[in-house]
């Protein structure tokens, strides 16, 4: 996790679109778009030579399809495994956030259980409750897991107060669950010469649990086309059983009929250290 070894690492995953740049100047409420190239034109070289710069942001993703970081991810969530002992991790994964302050890391949710580990600066990390319907209503979390559709999962000014904010420094970690809505922000404050960097590492992974929640998605996208107004996956554990097997019915027909592609999270690949390529967000 020291920068020389994460700027050799970048380098490697750069080829295969697995670095990801922020453009200067979003907010928190921002649409959570991120690109393959920086937006200034500056090469991944000058990137790192730049790092010190106010605003700085790279992320790297699916790090596990180094040989030598999946280890690390999978020895990291060995150790903390025994925390989430319903949820027997499939697919583990790591993405390691670079930025330097101030810097922000827009509203949205995830589709993995996450493990958010911080290793070196200062990172305040607000997390809402994942069944929280007035953050983000169920008809756009159905919309995100089936499409990657972020457009309706945007922050409100009313949301602020439900979060729960955690500012965390070296060493220390917040968990929280598929679809959870979160951000992240650094200040500062706490900023010297030699003390500036921030990097964080998300070590995430999905489950049964998971797996079974997505199809329920895709059971809701089917029940709102016949204008009904199902509830979220989790509220209700009989009608998730019920809603799983048209869930899987409806996935296979627009596979078969409409290429349709599952995003991550409806299968999973042969070997638990995940399939690596395209960033998942």
């Amino acid at each position: 996790m020291q920068l020389d070894r994460l700027e050799r690492l970048a380098h490697a995953l750069k080829a295969s679109n697995q670095c990801r740049f922020l453009t200067a100047g979003v907010t928190d409420a921002s649409r959570f778009v991120h690109r393959r190239n920086p937006a200034d034109g500056r090469d991944l070289d000058e990137v790192f030579r730049h790092l010190h710069e106010p605003g700085s942001w790279i992320a790297l993703y699916d790090v596990q399809t180094d040989p030598a970081y999946g280890r690390f991810v999978r020895d990291v969530l060995g150790n903390v495994q025994v925390l989430s002992a319903e949820e027997s991790p499939v697919d583990v994964r790591g993405f390691i956030f670079i930025s330097t302050p101030p810097s922000v890391t827009p509203f949205h949710i995830d589709r993995e259980n996450n493990f958010w580990l911080q290793i070196c600066g200062r990172k305040t990390l607000s997390v809402w409750d994942r069944m929280d319907r007035k953050t983000v209503a169920a008809k756009d979390v159905d919309a995100f897991i089936q499409y990657g559709d972020l457009s309706g999962v945007r922050l409100t000014d009313g949301a602020r107060d439900r979060a729960g904010n955690f500012d965390c420094g070296p060493g220390d970690g917040v968990y929280f669950p598929s679809t959870s809505p979160h951000m992240a922000h650094t200040d500062t404050s706490w900023v010297t010469d030699r003390d500036h960097l921030v990097i964080s590492i998300g070590v995430v992974f999905y489950s049964a649990v998971t797996r079974r929640n997505a199809y329920v998605h895709a059971a809701n996208g089917v029940l709102r086309r016949l204008g009904l107004d199902p509830d979220v996956a989790g509220v209700s554990e009989w009608r998730d059983r019920l809603k799983y097997p048209l869930g899987r019915a409806a996935v296979a027909i627009r596979r078969g009929l409409f290429g349709y592609k599952p995003p991550p999270g409806f299968e999973f690949p042969n070997q638990q250290t995940g399939s690596g390529g395209q960033p998942v967000t």
